[in-house]
């Protein structure tokens, strides 16, 4: 059954309920890709990397009145996904970090997010990159108030994005996409935004976050 469409500050609180509880599973079953659902990724386990690379991101909703996320603009000059809409965050620095550990450490990195800010909400399914990653959204509330200083050798411009306007499915734009040449082509979203477009990994998660909340988690 779905659940009714929440609006401003109540998205926090979906949130809240639906990562309730959640923790960090690994397991390949679990995996999703991008923008799909898992019965849908299931359909390319074959394709997926036999040992990943571990990484994390952070999605940081900001808890203001109208709740926004906080995204960055990679910088132009960057060897991989130059100028892509991205979450802060990267590869686990050892074995022994935890996806919240590298996520917060990369926040406050590229954009000098302190972790104390921040009060973790919970976390989505691993996501799987074809290029080799896997990849732990960490979900977190962050305090309103907090002023970026950005890495500029990393992050060429932060922006805010409001999660009404994230999780409206009129602003979820579908596009054809083919995510291995020996497979047909499936339907991803992307979310533009002013001159901005969010889309791949990105979108992906944005697009999980929102599906999860719309499950009619808690009923």
């Amino acid at each position: 059954m779905s659940a009714a469409t929440p609006a401003g500050p109540a998205w926090c609180a979906r949130i809240a309920e639906c990562l309730r509880g959640s923790s960090v599973r690994h397991e390949r079953a679990e995996w999703l890709l991008p923008g799909l659902t898992a019965l849908q990724s299931r359909r390319y386990d074959r394709y997926l990397p036999a040992a990943p690379i571990a990484a994390a991101v952070l999605i940081p909703i900001i808890t203001h009145a109208a709740p926004t996320v906080l995204l960055e603009q990679r910088a132009a000059q960057l060897r991989h996904h130059a100028g892509q809409v991205s979450f802060p965050g990267g590869r686990l620095e050892s074995e022994a970090e935890s996806p919240v550990a590298a996520a917060l450490r990369e926040a406050h990195e590229e954009i000098g997010l302190p972790a104390e800010r921040v009060r973790i909400a919970g976390f989505l399914p691993d996501h799987i990159l074809l290029s080799g990653f896997r990849v732990t959204p960490v979900v977190g509330f962050v305090q309103p108030g907090f002023v970026p200083a950005r890495d500029a050798q990393e992050v060429q411009d932060t922006f805010e994005v409001p999660l009404d306007y994230v999780f409206a499915p009129a602003n979820h734009h579908p596009r054809r996409r083919r995510f291995v040449p020996e497979e047909s082509e499936v339907t991803l979203c992307e979310i533009p935004y002013g001159e901005r477009n969010i889309w791949g990994a990105t979108a992906g998660m944005l697009i999980t976050l929102y599906r999860l909340c719309m499950q009619g988690c808690g009923e």
